[in-house]
Order: structure tokens, then C-alpha cells, then sequence
């Protein structure tokens, strides 16, 4: 009371007495006033100012007024270098806000005024806990920033040095003093324009420590806690992929674990709920080397979950939506740990979840890797992993046929989750590196993995270290490695559950028990098929008709690839029967050799015998292997290479107009043959050598049908084998005609035939080439294949060149819309359905691969790319050299009889969970590869300043062995200069 009836006196005498007042009212009172108070009352009572603003109110149109300004100019800077409390911060600030006279002039002044303002945020303090307290504390911080933002506006000059100044505040290690955390209400006065060169300035500044820029962004992040302040989140984001940019992992590791469960609780508070959510999803979704920081803050999701549902408010219900989406990608991420996530999956059940693809792309997206490099463009690197989500395979010198064929299979989805899904501790088998690879391609934060244990354990024994070979022969050696592993592991677990000790006698039988386990094996129902067979493993029948009794042989055998050899030219025309005149014989199973059915490939199906040099062909339980690499020179003839190349000359000149097909190829490898000449049939019903038919039926379909190209024909006079050039169309629906047979014990499941009777496995198989008197009925069926991969070889023969592998993502049901079609392709007329301009397959092909962007991933060693099918079409039109050589097609409507929705929905990402000794592994690694990068990083900053650098990007090989290409050989498709090179 007494306060306004004195104001009132004052302002009436100094609004009728002005002379008087001027007089009264001077430099001397007002000094008087700001450093000694008046009476009772403290000099640092914000009553004193309220008397002095009132006074100048009053002078306003006197002289002597430009005298107070002065005076109050070098008072103002004074009274902020003492760090007033906020009350009467607050209330200096109003004052110079109303009288802009009074602030600090020039621009030593003036910025050392603002430089000190911001030091004295720092060290406010709300004096109390109630509401009441908090609004008035809250009101006196915002009257102190926008006096800041005035005179930055005024004066720009003034903003960078404050921010030094507060970036120098918030970065100090003196755990003395802890900053308000009212700075925060600064943030949303600096103009967003200048994030870029700040945000820049900061990370790659060399006296900036480690330290420091610790403490700076955890104090930035307990920002997220002042209410109204806008655009920390803004900040916080931008400084985080500044850090990630430069490489700076350890910063942002030590950052997210000591920081993401106060960012989470934030989320309770509905006012800093928008920022606090921004900054913890780019927390999160970024740190994707291990689940550490995510199962920090698993505890506390449900119940936020069931507060969001209790509030009901539409903007509950949104952040709800938010938070679930990025809980689904972590849970993705990060799968294996149902004991956790089950809570969640029941909370959030309710709540839409995001596809597989969405989860992909916000994932590669926010990785750390994914950060584009503020350091000048010698520094940057290939960032692969982050934008396509695939790891590429370093190349160990010469191993591309190795990191060509491990990509195709790693992308045959199915088999790699059953791989993923082994239970294999304990266990050093050439699975056991398998399931190892696979993991790390899938999980790890590198942009190409070294794959050099798997190599040496998978290497056949005949390849020579660091030279070129053949991936179609080490795909088979692979293939059949993985399946008599598997076979004698469980017939040695099955023999340990038997019986536990056994004399010398006993142990004798056991051996010949296993070997009758083993052949036995095919006749078994699925269940006990090994991986191997379910994935890759059909069957085929052979049949040879006398064509003068007409009795007809018959005899099955499985395949886990077929070789289909290029048909003459005029086999395009009309594919009819084969004429094979002349062959080797062996056993009575015969070998071809004549050009006009093999094209002097050295490779025949899987399970046909081969002319080799030397090198016995191994029958074993029923499959066949061969370890030969070259055929026998004697048996080919100069007059049948010429014919070879006459072939070749004509089949170049047909591309364009009638380009052979797979279609083709597989017509003419199912087509009959005549067995005529030199290899007459011996028909045991006649008891002579009789012209006969052979016809090739396919009675069990595997789930991943692999087609080998025979493209290497043996030239005697070079002893090399050349390559076939022509192009081959490669449809992306293809249809297998099965003929599966319909006696009484053939039970159809799954795709199998199970019930097919087959005796003594461990014979010769030709031994059961016996007379049947009938053929059984059969069914003949059109089985719809999607094209899942392609490895192509670049170069003009086997002894130069590189591999490389164009592939996507294809499920057991495959993308949409590629179910059975009756457009699509159907292994008859291929003039009539393949080779018209205007094919209903090509526009079904066209269609689909519209409906799937981005789904091809072109796999050269380190390097992995987007890329399109068409891309894979026209790769021998636009490269010659670089051609189709082994082809994976993925059978649709299948799952293999594998549940990806196994453990109530826990398998989020499709993929299996891994065991914890992998995850531990992966999770090791990939604190190691940041450290790596990081160290990196900071040694070649240091080296820019100084020293030009060459342009050698990270992520490329490094020590390419010599005649290597280099990370692009084989370019894609751009071959070589020189056939000396070798394949690596």
C-alpha cells in the first residue's frame, strides 16, 4: 500500500513539478541507488529498479536523461557480471527492454554484455516447487532470452560469440557447477539457417575434446526437460549426426546410454513430450550395433503404453502411434529376446504395425553410417550397409566365386532362416561357419564382412589358394559338403542315444548300421531329410525305351542343380529329339560326348557322369560328384569344336531376333534323345544293341531349383576352355513341368513326393537300369518358380575374369503377385510363349518388378548396390562379356514347412532369433568397427590439413592381389582390357 500510494505521489510531483524532479532526480541519486540501495532496502532488490524505470518515465523529455543512459549503460554490464538472481535479472531486462537506451554500446560493450547475460542463466534457480513458483520462475527466464534475442537481432555480430560462450558454459568439467537448465530457453531464439555451419564448426574442431563435447550433449539433452523451449529436439538431432558424420562413435555410445532412460521419462510430461520422442527415436533407431540401449528402456514401456490408453486424448493417441512404430523397428532390429518383448507385443497388439519395408528403410536411414560426412570429399567414405541394408563380402584375393555363390544363398530367404534357426552350440562344423556368416551379413554394422574362416573351411581341397576357379563347382562341393555333414552328425547323435559303450565288435556293426542309415536316408519322409534336400535337393527319372521291343528301363536319382548345355541353333527352331551317336560307355551308363548334345560343356547335370581328365567320377549314396575342372581332350575331335564354333557364330547372329532362353535351355535338356550308332543301347529283352529313346522327366521339384549355364567349352589346342558369349532372356516366372507318379504309395506333401520307392542306394547306379514293361501313370504339373538370384561371370573364358551376383528378397510366397499364372512361362512352344515381341509373361514380369522398387541388390564383393531387373536382362546386351552363369529360381507358393510366426509373432523380422553367443559376437564386432571408423576418422583429419590425399574411399578392398581389378572388377559388367586377368 504504502509502495502505490508513494508511486502515485512520485508520478504526480514529477509530472507537475518537472524542473524540481530533473533536479532531484540525477546521475548521483540513481548511482546512489544501484550500488548502496536506499535505507532497508538492498541494491539488489528489483524494487529499486522499479523506481529508477519510473523515474526515467518521467525525464523522458529532460536533457539531462542522455546522462542516466550512460550511467545505466555501464551499470547494466556491472549488475550482470554479479549474477543476479532471476527476479531481478528478470526486471533489469524488462527495464533495458522498454528504454533500449540503457543497453551496453559499441561492440566490445554490447557483446560482452550479452556473453555475461548468458553466463548468468546459467546460474539460475527456481526458489521454489509449487506451480505458482515454477509459471513466475518460467516467466522471468523467458523476459531474460528475449532481451538476448533483441539484441541479436539488432546486432548480429553479438550471436556467434554467445553461443561460444554458451557451448564453453555447457561443455565445462568443473562438477562444482552444474548450468541451469533455463539455457534452454535460448535455443529457440537461434535461427535454424545456421545449424549447418555451427553444427559443422563444432564436431571438426581439433580443440574441441572428447570430454567436453560429452558434457555439452548430455547437458543439451536434460534441455529436453524446460518446458515451452522450441527446437532442442531440432539441435540435439542435428549435433548427434554431426557426430556420426565425423565418425565420432564413442561420444554418441557413452551419450545414448547415460541419456536414454531420462529421454524416455520425458515422455510422461505432456509439454516436452513432441521433443523428448524426436530426440528418442533418433537415439534409438541410430544405435543399431547392439540392443544395449534399447533394453534400457524396455522396463518402462508398458506402463506408459497403458497410460497413453487411459488419457484417451487424440494427441495420446497419435504419440501412442509413434512410440509403437518405433518399438516395432527396435523389436525387428533386435529379435531373440521373447522373455522381454512379449510384455510389449501384448500392450501394443492393438496398435497398427509397420511393413517389413518401412521398418527397412527408417532403419537404414537412421543408422550412424548413414550420417553423409561434413569432412572434405577425400575423407568420405561408401556408406553401403546404410543405404541398401546389405553387407557386401571382401574379397581375400580371388574369392569372388566364393562371395558370388554365399550372397545367392544368403538371399535365398527361406534357407537362410533355416540356417539362423539351428541350434548349433557347441558344434564346429562347416554349418556352424555358416550360420556364423550369415548372422554377421545380416547384422553387422560393416560395410563388407572378411568371410576368411568360412573360406578355409569351405574351400575344396583342389583349389589352389588366391587363383581363379569355377563358382558352379564350388557351389556343388558346398551343397554336398553341408549334406553329409548334417547326415553323419545325426547318425552319430542317433548311434549315442542308443547305446553309450560298445566293445570293438559292436562298434564294427554300429559302422555298418550308419552306412545303412545313410542309405536309407532318401527313402525317408521329409522330417528326415537334411536342409540340403529340403531346400535344393529334386529327383529325376531317367527313362530308355528300346525302340524295338519297346521295353522301357527305368532308374531316379536326386539333383541339387541342373546344367542345361546351349542347343544347336536349329534347335530353336523346334525341339525335338536329340541324336547321340557317339559316347563313352561306362557301366552301361553313358556319357555324352557329342557336340550336338552337350556343346563340349565339361559340366552335365549334377548327377550324370562327366568326361573328365583322369579324374574318376565318385558315385555316392545315390548323388554323383564331380571333382573334375577340365573334360578329357581325347575325346573331342577338331571337326566338333569347328562345329562348336559354327554354332556359336550362328547363335550370336540369332541374338536379337530369337535370343535363347532359359526355357529353351531347359526344353532341350528334357527333350528326347535317340541313342543310336556308337551308343546303341544294349536292351536286355533283346539281348542286343538296339537304337534307342532317353527322356528325362522331373518327378520331385525342389523348393530352390539352381540352374548352371554351360557356358565352357575345352579348346585341345590352347588347353583352355572358352566361353560361350550368347545371350540368354532370363524370364522372371518360370514353370518346372513335374511328372510326379500316382501308385498307391506316393503320398504328395508339401511339394514332395515321399512315397517313391528306391532300393539299394549304395550301388552302381547304373546297375538298376532294368527292364519296366510300362511306364507309370503320371500327372504332369506346371510348377510356378520366381528368379531369386543370378551370379554372372565377367570375361571371354574360365581362366580370366570375375564373378559377381545380381539378387533380392523372395519369401516362400513370394512378392505379391506372382502366383500361378496362365501367362506365364510353361516349359512348351517356346517360339509361340518366349521369344514373341509382345509376351503376356513379359508384361506379368514388367508388372511385378513396378510393384517392387529397389528389391534388386547387385552384390560385387565389397560393393552392394540398388539395381533393377531390367538391369539384370540387359546385362549382355550392354556388356558382352558378362553373361548369366548360375540362375536360383524360388519355387512360389511354398514355405518349406517353416513358420515364420513362431513364438506368438517374436520372429518380427522374419529372420530367426539368434542364439546369445552370436549376438554377443556381432554386438562385439560392431563396437570394435566404430572404434575402427572412428580412429580412422581422426587420423585422417589430422592428416588433411597437411598432406594431400589420394581418393581411395574406406569400404574398398584394401592389398587387392596382384592382377586384381580392384573393389569394381568385372565393373558390374565392364570386363577387362587384358584376358590375363584373373578371376578374384
Amino acid at each position: 500500500f504504502q509502495r502505490q500510494v508513494g508511486r502515485q505521489v512520485l508520478e504526480a510531483y514529477g509530472r507537475y513539478h518537472r524542473d524540481e524532479f530533473e533536479a532531484f532526480f540525477n546521475r548521483g541519486l540513481v548511482l546512489g541507488l544501484l550500488q548502496r540501495g536506499y535505507g532497508e532496502l538492498s541494491n539488489r532488490d528489483p524494487a529499486i529498479l522499479d523506481y529508477i524505470q519510473a523515474g526515467l518515465r518521467l525525464i523522458m523529455s529532460c536533457p539531462s536523461v542522455l546522462e542516466l543512459f550512460e550511467l545505466l549503460q555501464v551499470e547494466a554490464l556491472r549488475l550482470v557480471c554479479e549474477r543476479p538472481a532471476p527476479p531481478l535479472c528478470a526486471r533489469l531486462c524488462q527495464l533495458l527492454g522498454d528504454f533500449p537506451q540503457c543497453l551496453p554500446r559499441g561492440r566490445k560493450l554490447s557483446l560482452a554484455f550479452c556473453q555475461q547475460l548468458v553466463r548468468s542463466i546459467a546460474h539460475f534457480q527456481s526458489q521454489g516447487s509449487r506451480e505458482a513458483e515454477l509459471r513466475l520462475y518460467v516467466s522471468q527466464v523467458t523476459q531474460v532470452s528475449g532481451l538476448l534475442r533483441s539484441v541479436w537481432k539488432a546486432e548480429p555480430d553479438t550471436l556467434l560469440p554467445s553461443l561460444q560462450e554458451l557451448f564453453a558454459v555447457i561443455s565445462a568439467a568443473d562438477t562444482s557447477f552444474e548450468p541451469s537448465v533455463a539455457l534452454a530457453s535460448l535455443v529457440q531464439h537461434i535461427p535454424l539457417q545456421m545449424i549447418t555451419v555451427l553444427i559443422k564448426s563444432l564436431t571438426t574442431d581439433p580443440n574441441v575434446k572428447d570430454a567436453s563435447m560429452t558434457q555439452a550433449l548430455c547437458r543439451m539433452i536434460d534441455w529436453l526437460s524446460w518446458p515451452l523451449a522450441q527446437h532442442v529436439e531440432t539441435w540435439v538431432i542435428a549435433l548427434l549426426k554431426g557426430l556420426a558424420a565425423v565418425q565420432k562413435f564413442t561420444i554418441l555410445i557413452d551419450v545414448t546410454l547415460l541419456k536414454i532412460e531420462l529421454v524416455f521419462n520425458r515422455l510422461w510430461f505432456p509439454l516436452v513430450r513432441p521433443g523428448a520422442l524426436a530426440v528418442l527415436s533418433h537415439m534409438l533407431l541410430s544405435f543399431q550395433h547392439s540392443p544395449e540401449a534399447f533394453h534400457l528402456i524396455v522396463p518402462h514401456v508398458v506402463s506408459l503404453v497403458h497410460s497413453f490408453k487411459r488419457d484417451g486424448l487424440p494427441s495420446s493417441t497419435a504419440f501412442l502411434m509413434q512410440l509403437t512404430e518405433l518399438i516395432h523397428c527396435m523389436m525387428y532390429h533386435y529379435s531373440g529376446f521373447p522373455e522381454l518383448y512379449e510384455p510389449i507385443l501384448e500392450a501394443v497388439k492393438d496398435m497398427p504395425k509397420p511393413t517389413e519395408e518401412k521398418i527397412k528403410m527408417i532403419l537404414s536411414q537412421s543408422a550412424w553410417t548413414s550420417q553423409s560426412s561434413s569432412l572434405p570429399s577425400c575423407l568420405s567414405r561408401l556408406s553401403g550397409k546404410s543405404e541398401t541394408g546389405k553387407t557386401g563380402l571382401i574379397n581375400l584375393g580371388n574369392t569372388c566365386y566364393m562371395n558370388s555363390v554365399i550372397q545367392a544363398l544368403f538371399m535365398a530367404t527361406d534357407f537362410r532362416r533355416h540356417v539362423l534357426s539351428l541350434n548349433l552350440n557347441g558344434c564346429n562344423s562347416l554349418m556352424r561357419k555358416l550360420q556364423h556368416l550369415f548372422a554377421f551379413l545380416a547384422h553387422t554394422q560393416r560395410e563388407a564382412y572378411a568371410p576368411r574362416i568360412f573360406f578355409e573351411a569351405s574351400r575344396p581341397p583342389w583349389f589352389t589358394p588366391r587363383s581363379q576357379q569355377d563358382c558352379s563347382e564350388y557351389l556343388r562341393f558346398l551343397l554336398d559338403r553341408l549334406h553329409e555333414e548334417e547326415r553323419t552328425l545325426k547318425a552319430l547323435s542317433s548311434a549315442k542315444a542308443s547305446e553309450s559303450m560298445m566293445s570293438e565288435e559292436s562298434q564294427t556293426q554300429e559302422a555298418v548300421h550308419r552306412a545303412q542309415v545313410f542309405a536309407e536316408a532318401s527313402c525317408m519322409g521329409s522330417e528326415e531329410r537334411t536342409l540340403i534336400e529340403k531346400m535344393f535337393g529334386g529327383k529325376l527319372k531317367t527313362t530308355i525305351c528300346c525302340l524295338n521291343c519297346k521295353s522301357m528301363s527305368q532308374k531316379e536319382e536326386a539333383f541339387t542343380d541342373l546344367s542345361l548345355a546351349f542347343c544347336p541353333p536349329t534347335s530353336l527352331e523346334n525341339v525335338g529329339p536329340k541324336c547321340v551317336e557317339h559316347s563313352e560307355v561306362k557301366d552301361d551308363y553313358m556319357v555324352q560326348t557329342n557336340t550336338s548334345a552337350t556343346s563340349l560343356a565339361e559340366e552335365t547335370p549334377l548327377n550324370n557322369l562327366e568326361a573328365n581328365g583322369g579324374c574318376d567320377t565318385i558315385m555316392n549314396e545315390g548323388t554323383i560328384k564331380d571333382f573334375s575342372t577340365e573334360p578329357n581332350s581325347e575325346n573331342t575331335t577338331n571337326s566338333e569344336l569347328n562345329k562348336v564354333e559354327d554354332n556359336r557364330d550362328m547363335s550370336q547372329r540369332l541374338v536379337g531376333k530369337n535370343t535363347v532362353s532359359v526355357t529353351d535351355l531347359l526344353n532341350y535338356f528334357l527333350a528326347p534323345e535317340i541313342l543310336s550308332g556308337d551308343n546303341k543301347y544294349y536292351c536286355e529283352k533283346c539281348a542286343s544293341l538296339q537304337n534307342a529313346e532317353k527322356t528325362m522327366q522331373i518327378i520331385e521339384e525342389p523348393e530352390y531349383l539352381i540352374l548352371t549355364l554351360l557356358r565352357f567349352s575345352y579348346d585341345p589346342k590352347c588347353h583352355i576352355r572358352r566361353k560361350i558369349l550368347d545371350n540368354v532372356s532370363l524370364p522372371l516366372v518360370l514353370e518346372l513341368p513335374v511328372k510326379r507318379a500316382t501308385s498307391p504309395l506316393a503320398v504328395v506333401s508339401g511339394g514332395w513326393s515321399v512315397g517313391v520307392e528306391i532300393s539299394d542306394i549304395g550301388e552302381n547306379l547304373a546297375k538298376k537300369l532294368k527292364p519296366s514293361g510300362a511306364d507309370e501313370v503320371t500327372c504332369p504339373q506346371l510348377v510356378p518358380y520366381v528368379l531369386s538370384s543370378v551370379v554372372v561371370h565377367s570375361g571371354v573364358s574360365s581362366e580370366s575374369g570375375h564373378y559377381y551376383s545380381y539378387a533380392r528378397n523372395v519369401t516362400g510366397s513370394g512378392p505379391s503377385g506372382l502366383c500361378h499364372q496362365s501367362t506365364a512361362l510353361s516349359l512348351v512352344s517356346p517360339q509361340d510363349k518366349l521369344l514373341t515381341e509382345e509376351s503376356p509373361c513379359t508384361v506379368v514380369e514388367n508388372e511385378l518388378d513396378t510393384e517392387m522398387p529397389r528389391e534388386w541388390f547387385l552384390f560385387n564383393d565389397s560393393r552392394v548396390t540398388f539395381t533393377s531387373f531390367q538391369s539384370v536382362q540387359k546385362i549382355t546386351s550392354r556388356f558382352p562379356k558378362d553373361t548369366a552363369y548360375v540362375l536360383f529360381y524360388k519355387k512360389q507358393n511354398s514355405t518349406c514347412g517353416f513358420n515364420t510366426n513362431t513364438a506368438n509373432g517374436l520372429w518380427v523380422n522374419g529372420d530367426p532369433p539368434l542364439q546369445k553367443d552370436l549376438m554377443d559376437a556381432i554386438t562385439k564386432d560392431n563396437k570394435l568397427y566404430l572404434q575402427e571408423q572412428e580412429l580412422s576418422a581422426r587420423t585422417q583429419a589430422l592428416q588433411a590439413a597437411s598432406a594431400s590425399c589420394s581418393f581411395r574411399p574406406n569400404g574398398f578392398d584394401d592389398n587387392d592381389p596382384p592382377g586384381s581389378c580392384g573393389p569394381t572388377g568385372g565393373g558390374g559388367g565392364g570386363g577387362f582390357s587384358t584376358v590375363g586377368r584373373l578371376v578374384f
